[in-house]
């Protein structure tokens, strides 16, 4: 009897330490899918606290590549009528826009480069970029756009030594 007690309250300690562990240590993983690229598939993840991006509160968010150890952030900044995605990497930065006439990617304004982000044109496939001027319709809910930011992106970056061919 004593010994199914001691088992009882061990089960019981046992689980609640996983749950305090998933609670305090877990991702909130709000998409995941494929890029058809060499980067392989990717992990969409909400971060928890919102980002000082500009004057604003922004929500970010970090896309995982399975084939890749490079974390990529977007940072999401509504303006009148528009919605930007900052796209931020160690490879290259860029935007994304959403409007009530469409989706698609653009190089960042000007007023970035005074926060230190400026698109390299030398890093872009050329060929993606034009292509993904229009990528859809506009009025995309967040996770909508950052799935497909999270799957085109790694197109937009041009390989090392591969002038305009895409990953």
């Amino acid at each position: 009897m004593l010994i199914l007690n001691a088992m009882k309250r061990l089960i019981t300690i046992t689980t609640m330490l996983i749950l305090l562990y998933a609670v305090t240590f877990g991702e909130d993983v709000v998409a995941k899918g494929q890029t058809f690229s060499a980067m392989g598939d990717y992990t969409l993840v909400k971060n928890d606290q919102k980002v000082l991006w500009m004057g604003k509160d922004c929500q970010s968010y970090t896309i995982r590549y399975a084939n890749s150890p490079a974390n990529v952030r977007i940072i999401v900044c509504k303006d009148p009528g528009c919605r930007r995605y900052v796209v931020l990497s160690d490879k290259l930065c860029i935007q994304y826009v959403c409007n009530s006439n469409y989706f698609g990617v653009e190089k960042l304004d000007s007023k970035f480069e005074a926060e230190g982000y400026k698109t390299d044109y030398d890093k872009i496939n050329r060929f993606e970029y034009f292509h993904q001027k229009v990528i859809g319709p506009g009025q995309k809910t967040e996770i909508e756009a950052t799935s497909l930011i999270a799957a085109f992106f790694p197109l937009l970056v041009k390989p090392e030594g591969l002038p305009g061919a895409a990953i």
